[in-house]
């Protein structure tokens, strides 16, 4: 089908950079995103619709040329394979997206890429291994890998139709990797750095990735002895885990733990903070994710009326946190082996005794086995 993309492109392009200041202007105004992304997952009322961009160019052409994530694939349903228009209820997560180019840059930016840097990156819908590919001007220094055939052969076959040709593998990214890189780049969290980065990264070479559950992304380098030293990075991202399978192979609370939270706690108290959706914050996300693993978050509200906040985590502890409204002080239900909300309020009392949290600026130190550590000042962990 005849589409006139490169306008959208350039206004793409435009939008996220200026064109005499960056390198990476020319790579985004001269990429078909939309080969990439024929089809793709839409939120819609009931839940997730599949979008068919050749039955409506464009819309096709809008939506591919902003600068957003489209979600492709969701739970084990790509939706290359799912008619146009189907439904997938609410309840399964992202396995699969085009990553907003904007965020893509930044990541590559940090990888403070050369023109003869071997670099390893995962490949997703292959549009930001496309953009590497023109960035560097060589396909052959690009390898792109992904645990899934199908995404791999999609994308391999796609980047073909635009004429470029890096190395792409099926492959499980946190386990032995198929060369020696001068930069590895993830666009799926991991947690902690999987070891077979540190054996494939050349002396000197730099990894970039972001930890799963969190919003920091992070950057190190490796060091004689194996290892990697860095910092967690000013920006914010956040990527989908990896997974070995269709879908996460993960523990969630079960339905008994979020039958609990509607029930009486075992301790209730009130609060002085205001009910918060924790996964629309950074800073306190990532440091309650550091410090408690796992804890899973559902937020209610209506505009000018009640807010309510439930926390659940695999071992059985739970919160239920509500208001009536934005001005009222939350009453507190709790129970479980662990106390949830305190742990929260915790790390609250110590971004309004300080300023900000530890986790901004972080050093990052990694063994060459994978251990990784944030340290600033007294603050510690190991992820």
């Amino acid at each position: 089908m005849d589409v006139d993309w490169k306008p959208y492109a350039r206004r793409m392009a435009d939008a996220v950079l200026h064109r005499r200041e960056s390198r990476w202007w020319d790579p985004l105004a001269s990429t078909p995103r939309h080969v990439f992304v024929p089809r793709w997952w839409e939120r819609g009322t009931d839940g997730r619709v599949t979008r068919d961009g050749a039955a409506d160019p464009e819309t096709w052409m809008k939506t591919v040329y902003d600068d957003t994530t489209l979600v492709t694939r969701m739970g084990a349903q790509h939706a290359d394979h799912a008619d146009p228009g189907t439904v997938l209820p609410y309840g399964s997560w992202p396995t699969s997206s085009s990553t907003l180019p904007a965020l893509l840059v930044i990541m590559y930016r940090h990888a403070m890429l050369a023109q003869t840097s071997h670099t390893l990156v995962t490949t997703g819908t292959g549009y930001g291994t496309a953009l590497l590919c023109h960035r560097l001007g060589n396909p052959q220094l690009v390898t792109s890998i992904d645990i899934d055939p199908y995404l791999v052969q999609a994308a391999t076959e796609r980047l073909d139709t635009i004429g470029l040709n890096p190395r792409t593998e099926t492959r499980d990214i946190t386990g032995p990797l198929p060369g020696q890189y001068d930069r590895i780049i993830s666009t799926v969290s991991v947690r902690p750095i999987p070891a077979s980065w540190l054996t494939a990264l050349r002396s000197g070479g730099r990894l970039v990735t972001t930890v799963a559950d969190t919003g920091l992304l992070l950057v190190a380098d490796r060091t004689e002895d194996g290892g990697a030293q860095g910092y967690v990075t000013g920006d914010r991202a956040s990527f989908m885990r990896t997974r070995r399978s269709d879908d996460y192979d993960t523990v969630s609370p079960g339905p008994e733990v979020w039958a609990a939270a509607d029930d009486e706690g075992e301790t209730v108290t009130t609060s002085r903070y205001p009910v918060l959706d924790v996964q629309n914050t950074w800073d306190i996300r990532s440091m309650l994710e550091l410090e408690a693993p796992g804890i899973e978050h559902r937020f209610q509200r209506s505009p000018e009326g009640p807010r309510t906040m439930l926390m659940a985590h695999p071992d059985g502890s739970w919160a239920r946190v509500s208001a009536a409204d934005r001005n009222a002080s939350p009453l507190v239900h709790q129970g479980g082996p662990r106390r949830l909300w305190d742990v929260l309020e915790s790390i609250r009392d110590r971004l309004n005794r300080t300023g900000e949290l530890p986790v901004h600026g972080a050093q990052v130190t990694i063994t060459p086995d994978g251990t990784t550590t944030l340290t600033r000042g007294r603050w510690s962990a190991t992820l």
